[in-house]
């Protein structure tokens, strides 16, 4: 019969590896939820500036996705 090579380590190497194993798994954790959060305040801003121009009394260039300054070619 094999014997677990983990049961041979000690208990600092057990802890590395463990260590390890979690740090690894923390970093695919955060990537998947740094795109997914990414998504979803791009969609925000989108909303926020499609908002903004709909709202707006008169025509505005957009500067950023939430800052607008009015038209300085616009009457009014």
């Amino acid at each position: 019969m094999h014997e677990d090579p983990r049961k041979n380590m000690s208990r600092d190497e057990r802890l590395a590896a463990k260590l390890r194993e979690n740090l690894r798994r923390r970093k695919v954790q955060g990537k998947a939820q740094g795109k997914a959060v990414g998504k979803a305040v791009g969609k925000a801003q989108d909303r926020a500036q499609a908002d903004a121009m709909r709202d707006s009394d008169a025509p505005s260039e957009t500067i950023g996705a939430t800052e607008t300054l009015p038209n300085p070619c616009a009457d009014g």
